[in-house]
């Protein structure tokens, strides 16, 4: 890839307001921030601004084009050079990496290499939206659609910008290039039309819909398929569902983040179900089979004799299903102790009490 002169006047770690080490994911959320904080929509006269961002963006939210544009940071303008052009160093040796040398015409004579600007095409941004599902849509997937309101290409003239029966026509001052050439002498670099901002097109007539932007304000539906269980709050990408691109530039993409709704007897625990089953003071002491729901049917769960509450016992492969794994339901017993006694059960826990250990405290010293 060529480099531009952009990379050399612009500082786009700056522009975004990361640092150079800065990762992925930093890089991200500083360019949404940016994004949301100066497009044209929400911050009228940013276009500029905005242009920027999307700019910066472009480059370093690349790995290819985040090294090349480093390596010609480092040579450009921090590496010492023997010759100079357009004001800035360059090393003899780099000259060949960063320009692609000089190319031998059939006459034995050399032509210079020109670069072309890459800020004419920019991809949309990124949205983000809310899809709120049951407890048993989250457990075994649905499709279904959320609404977003955002831009997208204009009803009217189909994104041209231009007037129905109409059509752009070529830029007078670059030729239909989008970018204007600047000799440096061994090189030239090539900046974006100040005309036609780098698209090559001007448009005479305007939509009268979008005002010649080829976009409009809208709600609209996007299909959205999610995965059987899917968490409180999951994030889902839908590839190319965000705003438009611009100048033919990919458009971004839609994350949806789930909120499921509560169950009245299940939790969750990742793959795990999670059920609190009270039993009696006898089927603890005594131990008991007993019947627990379970999201398919009823299971039948043998308790075991002495046990206490806060007990979780393991029924395998009746939890969730995710990413080709059963979970497990974990039932936590909680043993009752009954408010009032009828007087039968008095006289029999009245009788129990007289054969229990005298002392089940002693341990405590009082």
């Amino acid at each position: 890839m060529a480099a531009q002169r952009e990379w050399f006047e612009t500082d786009y770690y700056k522009v975004l307001g990361v640092p150079q080490d800065a990762d992925e994911k930093a890089l991200t959320r500083a360019y949404r921030k940016l994004a949301k904080q100066y497009h044209p929509d929400a911050n009228p006269g940013s276009e500029e601004r905005f242009k920027e961002i999307s700019a910066a963006y472009d480059v370093l939210g690349d790995a290819q084009k985040r090294k090349e544009y480093d390596e010609v940071r480092r040579s450009g303008v921090a590496g010492g050079g023997f010759g100079q052009a357009g004001g800035f160093n360059f090393k003899v040796d780099d000259l060949t990496d960063l320009f692609g040398g000089l190319f031998r015409q059939p006459n034995g004579g050399a032509r210079r290499r020109t670069t072309t600007s890459a800020n004419m095409a920019q991809r949309g941004a990124d949205l983000e939206a809310e899809l709120h599902l049951s407890f048993e849509e989250a457990v075994e997937g649905v499709v279904t659609s959320v609404n977003v309101r955002s831009n997208a290409p204009c009803a009217t003239c189909g994104g041209s910008g231009a007037k129905p029966g109409t059509s752009p026509v070529v830029c007078p001052r670059c030729g239909g290039r989008g970018v204007l050439n600047d000799n440096q002498g061994l090189f030239s670099l090539s900046t974006p039309c100040p005309e036609c901002h780098g698209r090559g097109t001007k448009i005479t007539d305007p939509c009268p819909t979008c005002f010649g932007t080829g976009v409009q304000r809208r709600e609209r539906q996007v299909k959205v398929r999610i995965p059987a269980g899917v968490d409180e709050g999951q994030r889902i990408r839908v590839k190319g569902r965000g705003e438009p691109g611009t100048s033919g530039g990919p458009a971004g993409d839609l994350f949806v983040t789930v909120r499921v709704s509560a169950h009245t007897l299940f939790g969750r625990r990742g793959k795990d179900l999670t059920l609190s089953v009270p039993v009696t003071f006898p089927e603890a002491a005594l131990g008991a089979t007993i019947t627990v729901p379970s999201l398919a049917r009823p299971v039948t769960l043998k308790i075991p004799a002495g046990s206490k509450t806060g007990k979780t016992l393991r029924v395998r492969g009746r939890g969730l299903r995710q990413n080709g794994q059963n979970g497990d339901l974990l039932v936590t017993l909680d043993v009752v102790v009954p408010s009032e006694l009828s007087d039968a059960e008095r006289k029999a826990v009245e009788a129990l009490a007289k054969v229990s250990d005298p002392a089940p405290r002693a341990h405590l010293g009082v």
